[in-house]
């Protein structure tokens, strides 16, 4: 399970780590500890970066970095370029149920 010092190193090795929206990420994270389903998991700290904007800037690469790291975790292959598409999908169309964000990161494992 990513940290919310994770998450924000990951931001930092992307842009410049500076949070704007401190509580989404702090309860998304609170939320991921409680969650022993790993798809939800990541869709929750999903939801939070990219629909909530925690960072300053940098919010989808962080979202596909940390789909990325997920399906890593889980022993998933998949295609990075098909995981950005998904993060854009989810910005896009405005996606916030939690469910709906599972099945789409759900349909990038190959």
């Amino acid at each position: 399970m990513l940290s919310k010092k994770d998450i924000i190193s990951i931001n930092q090795a992307l842009d410049s780590g500076t949070i704007v929206n401190e509580s989404s990420l702090d309860f998304a994270v609170e939320m991921t500890r409680k969650s022993k389903n790993w798809l939800k998991t990541v869709a929750l700290l999903v939801r939070a970066v990219l629909i909530d904007h925690v960072f300053a800037d940098g919010n989808k690469r962080t979202s596909s970095a940390i789909i990325m790291a997920y399906l890593d975790m889980n022993g998933f292959d998949y295609d990075p370029d098909v995981v950005n598409k998904t993060v854009i999908k989810i910005l896009t169309k405005n996606v916030t149920d939690v469910g709906k964000i599972e099945q789409l990161i759900k349909n990038v494992i190959e």
